[in-house]
């Protein structure tokens, strides 16, 4: 009796331990700074798909997934387009579950990493480094996902996937979807990040496309405890629901897809210019945002029962 009270003992303390861990556990700034500024350098010439930019922004995501030791899904890291040439490649990582049951449904979280390389010049500079759309999404993915593989405190198995061609009509995601769905791949949700470099000035923190289509928002709030997450009207007005990744993965699985942004159309004037630069982006709101990102996210993935669900 002594003896498994003696193991139990070990047991919790473990476990306080771990979970003390999670808690503890901070995004750096400087982490943010280093990913966003290589994603925004010239040298990537706005990473457009195929291009020799965004094949060094391939490299550099797989390596992190390598170093943070997330394991790849398919063979490789590079998942080739089957819709688009020349060559262009998502970027997934597979951050096993440790559930016995639950590990065996998947939640993917992604971004584009894609923008529309060179275009007309000003100033002199033709080269749309694409800073908040979307390396600061993919930057805060990046940190997620490095969040998981450290703590590996995800009882159901994450799909990280870096999108590429988002800007030529969603075509990353339409190739994954459609490979994903042909091995019959267990999607419980999809939560997509999209233009989060700079805060809005709203009672709420971020906004989620297709608000009223699942109760993905109110789920988010209640795990935040707080408004979180909130209804930006442009969203609806502009069909931003159909205008990102989230939207194929919600065609082919039927299942909660949206994107959560803080682009609200007045905190941000260079959709698509040469001037959507790294010296634009509020590092330290990113910081903060991935932060209270991470018990939310980890809720979404541990929850019990697929609670978050479409409306019907």
């Amino acid at each position: 009796m002594k003896k498994i009270s003696l193991l139990i003992l070990v047991a919790l303390a473990g476990f306080y331990s771990f979970a003390q861990t999670n808690q503890s556990y901070q995004i750096k700034e400087e982490n943010i700074i280093e990913t966003l500024k290589y994603l925004t350098s010239d040298e990537l010439e706005g990473r457009d798909s195929g291009s020799k930019g965004i094949e060094l922004a391939a490299n550099y995501l797989e390596n992190q997934f390598i170093e943070s030791g997330i394991k790849t899904y398919f063979k490789t890291y590079k998942d080739t387009l089957s819709n688009f040439e020349p060559a262009a490649y998502n970027v997934l990582g597979l951050i096993e579950g440790n559930d016995p049951k639950l590990k065996n449904e998947f939640v993917i979280i992604g971004a584009h990493y894609d923008h529309i390389g060179r275009i007309a010049a000003v100033d002199g500079d033709d080269i749309a480094n694409g800073a908040n759309d979307n390396a600061s999404g993919t930057t805060m993915v990046s940190e997620v996902a490095k969040y998981f593989a450290k703590t590996k405190s995800n009882k159901r198995s994450i799909l990280v996937v870096y999108f590429s061609a988002e800007e030529k009509g969603l075509l990353g995601a339409y190739s994954l979807a459609e490979k994903l769905k042909k091995e019959n791949f267990n999607l419980y949700l999809m939560l997509n990040f999209e233009m989060l470099g700079v805060p809005m000035d709203k009672d709420y923190e971020v906004f989620i496309t297709g608000f009223k289509k699942s109760n993905m928002a109110i789920k988010m709030n209640e795990y935040a405890g707080s408004n979180f997450v909130g209804y930006l009207p442009q969203e609806f007005q502009y069909r931003l629901f159909n205008a990102s990744d989230n939207y194929p993965i919600y065609e082919k699985f039927n299942v909660p897809s949206q994107t959560i942004c803080t682009f609200d159309f007045d905190n941000f004037k260079y959709y698509h210019h040469v001037k959507d630069e790294f010296e634009l982006m509020d590092t330290k709101h990113m910081t903060e945002l991935s932060n209270k990102l991470l018990p939310i996210v980890t809720k979404m993935v541990n929850a019990p029962t697929q609670e978050i669900k479409l409306n019907e």
